[in-house]
């Protein structure tokens, strides 16, 4: 599958009708974007279940500043609309083929109760942010 080019318009759509999405934050002006691209549409074509989107961050500001993207490119995948990675950087392919692995072993279940868990006060869970290593949780 090709990738699909996200804008405001499409995006909630895309993310709610697809399990598993992968987002990459780019602009044509970006160096590491540009060769970051040929390593993304191999992925995309390696892997035709899953969702391939692109936002182009100067086109669809809004949509970029809704996910505070500063740096690009960005990777985020989102599984059962769950964001449940966001990371700058330019991935060699195979960490993204690494990354694409633990993405599709997680637990979305226990995902789902990790976040109801950190949102509930009741629950005495700690300020410190669970899975902001840039890494899928597993």
């Amino acid at each position: 599958m090709a990738t699909v080019e996200l804008t405001k318009e499409n995006f909630d759509r895309t993310v709610s009708e697809n399990p598993f999405v992968l987002i990459d934050f780019w602009a044509g002006w970006c160096r590491p974007c540009l060769q970051f691209a040929p390593v993304y549409e191999k992925a995309a074509e390696a892997n035709p279940d899953l969702v391939f989107a692109k936002v182009d961050t100067e086109a669809q500001q809004e949509l970029a500043a809704a996910f505070d993207i500063t740096s690009i490119p960005t990777l985020m995948i989102v599984r059962d609309q769950v964001a449940i990675f966001a990371q700058p950087g330019a991935l060699p392919e195979a960490a993204l083929t690494d990354l694409i692995g633990q993405a599709r072993a997680l637990d979305m279940d226990e995902i789902r109760a990790k976040i109801a868990a950190s949102a509930s006060p009741s629950q005495g869970s700690s300020p410190e942010a669970e899975g902001t290593s840039g890494t899928p949780e597993a």
